[in-house]
């Protein structure tokens, strides 16, 4: 399965996101591919990390922040591995619409604040370029850095009706320092000591929703 987790929006935790989901699926057992389109390049920063670990599972990596030769590189390896996890977004680049054009489903992260939720529209506008150019695919909405508490949560999720393009995961991801501080060291929060049990069960799920159901 070709996976792209990507938003035009910066800062909406995409990055950690993509990091937890293809490791989860490396734990799992498969063969994953981790394709950093973004130029800062911090997801292949964390897992060039994580390659000095040799008891835990290693995850292939490449950064292609250049669309052409990212759409050219997936087709070319795909056969090689089970699931290819695209980082690509912050902005609307050359690389996030190569990702658009190829993947499987997209991941469109966003947090229970309203820039995040406006910034939805240039998303689906991009959704929609590219499915008129290559067909239908899925593409999830999900709550990421949900709060503990209050009404925004609740208030972010009403907003995604008007966004038709979009088909809300309701896998919501909270705010945990154990995402934070388990990412810069290169590992999922599956794999954080001290164990975090709600965010395991939290990014279980969502793996599981987007791969199993």
């Amino acid at each position: 399965m070709i996976l792209t987790v990507g938003n035009t929006k910066g800062g909406v935790g995409k990055t950690t996101l993509a990091l937890n989901i293809a490791i989860a699926r490396a734990l799992a057992g498969r063969e994953v591919w981790y394709i950093d389109g973004d130029r800062q390049a911090t997801g292949q920063i964390a897992l060039t990390i994580r390659a000095d670990h040799e008891t835990i599972p290693f995850i292939a990596c490449a950064q292609y922040a250049d669309g052409a030769t990212l759409r050219q590189q997936v087709k070319q390896g795909s056969s090689k591995y089970q699931d290819i996890i695209i980082d690509a977004g912050g902005r609307d680049s050359t690389a996030l619409r190569a990702a658009l054009s190829i993947t499987d489903a997209l991941i469109v992260p966003f947090a229970p604040r309203s820039l995040d939720v406006w910034a939805l529209s240039d998303m689906c506008n991009l959704i929609d370029e590219a499915r008129a150019v290559r067909g239908d695919f899925t593409a999830y909405a999900i709550l990421n850095n949900a709060d503990a508490s209050g009404s925004d949560n609740s208030e972010a999720v009403e907003a995604i009706a008007d966004h038709p393009q979009l088909k809300y995961l309701d896998a919501p991801i909270k705010r945990r320092k154990s995402l934070a501080t388990s990412a810069g060291k290169g590992i999922s929060v599956l794999e954080f000591s001290p164990k975090d049990q709600k965010a395991i069960e939290e990014m279980q799920t969502l793996v599981d929703m987007i791969f199993i159901s």
